[in-house]
């Protein structure tokens, strides 16, 4: 017989079901044995017959039960192991990000310089403006009004006469770059830089592809590491992490060696070139190629924050067709609300002028930040260079010491830095300053725990 108590806390027929399976789970109710009927079990517990019926339908479905025609229902067959459950410690993810107090490794943009206000303001035009549009699905390639805008923009400002249908909208390089693997091929040999953006060579790991590290001198990529590839990762606008701005003569060396076959390609990424420094930015290699060789990649993520996911890349005409004929299953993966804000934000000038405050406010603070460091007693033991490479510069520490009771040093006193051997380089005594979300406070901190360090070293 069925003995079951009720309460008030949820539905009758949830708690019949409960407790029906539980008893099926245990091992009480054997496989096979017949169930009482629903009359007779809601009579027998003072429920309704709906309710019974009701459990009894759920069991069912989930395969607890199984009914046979005018004979009722019946246990299945399961074996009550396979429903014990071993004791186990909740589900906890190893945290790889530790936290310091200052990170000087951090691209990171302060809440200060994120244009809050306007963006607000924007957003409600959307909800205002266009709520059967955020309503539709959109392109492959991102919303057409966010394309245009881009388009408009890289032509004013870029001297790039692109069509919006070569530009494709995606969350973050790292998203655009796994559609390029697809897009051109895993048989393709991939060439990045070294040192470089770590993440793409873990991208091209994850892919199993064949990937040749190029090494660079003083001007970038160095031709002789260009043999045996025939896909090349290039920032020639501003190299990260070393601060080299490629000179027009090795672009040019670069572009002969893609014109070259049929099937290289130069991805270039314009990384960071809204914050030059010193002089105008040189000209892509996008706008110098006339053999459709080169993929343009660019984000807002430094121009307007970290946070702010959305990257675009700018493809050849054959390469748009490609992508349109073999990718566009593929939904676009940012949300059409923060493209058409986005979008705005750049069509009503907001975006230029955000560029132009910020070149302005980030110069005073690398201007302020090396004067800290000048008159600092840690300024005989370095040598700045590349301090007009945007968002960051380097610091190379003069005297010998070993690498790693550095870093640790540091990073018990809170301070977290990288060198260029943290991007695959060999040099360990190069720093990279970040100085986009550093207040002086910080970076004054900073020189302190950097001068004791190397004080006891």
């Amino acid at each position: 017989m069925l003995t079951y108590t009720f309460n008030d806390h949820k539905p009758l027929y949830s708690q019949l079901y409960s407790y029906i399976k539980t008893d099926i789970q245990n091992g009480i109710l054997s496989s096979g044995e017949k169930l009482p009927s629903k009359r007779s079990l809601a009579k027998q517990l003072n429920i309704s017959t709906i309710t019974v019926e009701n459990a009894y339908l759920q069991l069912l479905d989930e395969g607890f039960i199984y009914a046979l025609p005018r004979s009722g229902y019946y246990v299945s067959k399961f074996h009550v192991q396979s429903f014990e459950k071993k004791p186990s410690k909740p589900f906890l993810l190893e945290d790889h990000h530790k936290h310091y107090s200052i990170d000087l490794s951090s691209h990171a943009t302060s809440a200060e310089n994120f244009p809050f206000s306007i963006w607000a303001k924007l957003s409600r035009q959307v909800l205002s403006n266009h709520q059967d549009d955020l309503m539709k699905s959109m392109p492959t390639q991102g919303t057409t009004i966010l394309r245009e805008a881009i388009a408009q923009y890289l032509n004013e400002f870029r001297n790039l006469k692109v069509s919006k249908d070569q530009i494709i909208i995606g969350a973050g390089t790292e998203y655009l770059y796994s559609l390029l693997i697809q897009l051109l091929g895993t048989h393709q040999n991939y060439g990045i830089e070294v040192p470089g953006y770590r993440t793409l060579h873990h991208i091209y790991d994850a892919y199993n592809l064949h990937v040749k590290p190029l090494y660079l001198d003083k001007k970038g990529i160095k031709p002789s590491s260009l043999k045996d590839v025939s896909v090349i990762h290039t920032t020639p606008s501003h190299h990260f992490p070393t601060g080299i701005t490629m000179p027009l003569s090795r672009r040019m060396s670069l572009l002969e060696w893609a014109n070259e076959e049929k099937e290289r390609y130069i991805i270039e990424d314009d990384y960071d070139s809204e914050f030059r420094m010193m002089g105008k930015p040189l000209p892509p290699l996008f706008s110098l190629d006339q053999s459709e060789h080169v993929i343009y990649m660019n984000t807002f993520t430094k121009s307007l924050s970290s946070t702010i996911r959305i990257s675009y890349m700018v493809l050849p005409p054959h390469l748009a067709i490609r992508f349109n004929d073999h990718l566009s299953f593929y939904n676009c993966t940012v949300s059409s609300f923060e493209q058409y804000t986005l979008a705005y934000f750049i069509q009503e000038g907001y975006f230029e002028k955000h560029i132009n405050r910020m070149r302005n406010k980030y110069r005073k603070k690398r201007n302020d930040i090396l004067s800290l460091l000048t008159e600092s007693p840690l300024y005989p033991l370095v040598h700045i260079k590349e301090e007009n490479a945007g968002l960051h510069f380097l610091l190379e520490i003069k005297q010998d010491y070993d690498y790693d009771h550095f870093i640790s040093s540091c990073h018990t006193k809170g301070l977290h830095i990288k060198t260029l051997k943290d991007y695959g380089g060999k040099d360990d005594k190069t720093l990279i300053i970040n100085y986009s979300s550093l207040s002086l406070a910080s970076f004054k901190e900073a020189i302190t725990i950097l001068y004791d360090v190397l004080k006891k070293l």
